[in-house]
């Protein structure tokens, strides 16, 4: 896309048989000897607003760097969420780093975590990186470059222990804010390899780890709740879980509360560096709100 607007917008040269002219359009068929000079106009200052905000930063160097994302943080600019992004952030906290991603200076967001799932995430500070590591996300590590776990808590207990959850994934026909497990022509294939951690409240509840082959939008939440074992405190895949919550303790179900989001954190990332080709691996602990209901769940309870 990026080099179609260029060509568009006056940027190409083609040089045939000693002549030169300035390409017409990006469909336009080039020819045996052909000669194409590109040129790239100094990239314009974004126009999204930069905001200084604190940032958990795990590494930084001139290609990339990775952070730890808390819940809560919406990750780019959208309707309702026009400021106080994590790329108003990264714009702030980057300067003139960046490179013309997109022919703005903007940081490249790769992937993304929803607003109310925190973690480790790698954002690119040049094309270059930009282009490798969106390979690799599309790659979902079948190329043994790029690893992606997940922790969860899930209502009931998952059986087998370890497994794999294979469904295509689309939005749903009924709620164009919800993604369901699909046969449609529009589903997208997704896999997530599961694993059970730990069996807490009465075995009520699991802390599973997920490992992700593909990348869709709200993956892990969809195919735990396909398979019978929503997340804690989903508020869209595990809404119809109240009667469980109220077979946990007093304790319990207030951890629960004033967690008041989705159980979920991207605790590990690994990637191959776009520049050096290094393996680099990166793990942050569960944080602290989910942790304490982990630890309230793990209690013996005294009340009910």
């Amino acid at each position: 896309m990026r080099i179609q607007d260029l060509i568009k917008s006056g940027q190409c040269t083609l040089e045939r048989n000693g002549t030169s002219k300035t390409a017409d359009s990006p469909s336009e068929k080039v020819k045996t000897d052909d000669r194409l000079t590109l040129v790239l106009p100094p990239p314009e200052d974004s126009h999204m607003q930069a905001q200084a905000m604190p940032l958990d930063i795990l590494y930084e160097d001139d290609a990339l760097l990775v952070l730890n994302k808390p819940a809560g943080l919406v990750v780019h600019p959208a309707p309702g969420n026009r400021d106080a992004t994590l790329v108003n952030a990264l714009l702030a906290h980057c300067g003139d780093t960046l490179s013309g991603i997109g022919g703005e200076k903007r940081p490249g967001i790769v992937h993304r975590l929803d607003k109310d799932t925190g973690g480790v995430m790698v954002v690119a500070k040049t094309d270059q990186a930009h282009q490798a590591l969106s390979a690799q996300f599309a790659a979902h590590g079948r190329d043994g470059k790029m690893q992606r776990i997940y922790q969860a808590l899930v209502w009931g207990s998952p059986l087998p222990a370890t497994g794999t959850i294979d469904a295509a994934l689309a939005r749903a026909p009924n709620n164009r804010k919800k993604i369901a497990v699909s046969k449609s022509t529009e589903a997208r294939q997704a896999i997530t390899h599961y694993r059970r951690l730990a069996l807490l409240a009465d075995n009520r509840v699991s802390l599973v780890e997920c490992r992700l082959e593909t990348g869709r939008t709200h993956q892990i939440r969809v195919h735990l709740a396909h398979n019978g074992h929503p997340l804690l405190g989903d508020p869209l895949y595990g809404s119809g879980m109240k009667s469980r919550a109220g077979l946990l303790s007093m304790a319990q179900q207030g951890a629960l509360e004033r967690l008041n989001r989705q159980a979920l954190h991207a605790c590990a990332l690994g990637f191959e560096h776009p520049q050096t080709g290094d393996a680099h691996y990166y793990e942050t602990p569960l944080p602290d709100d989910m942790q304490a209901l982990v630890d309230a769940l793990a209690e013996k309870p005294t009340d009910r």
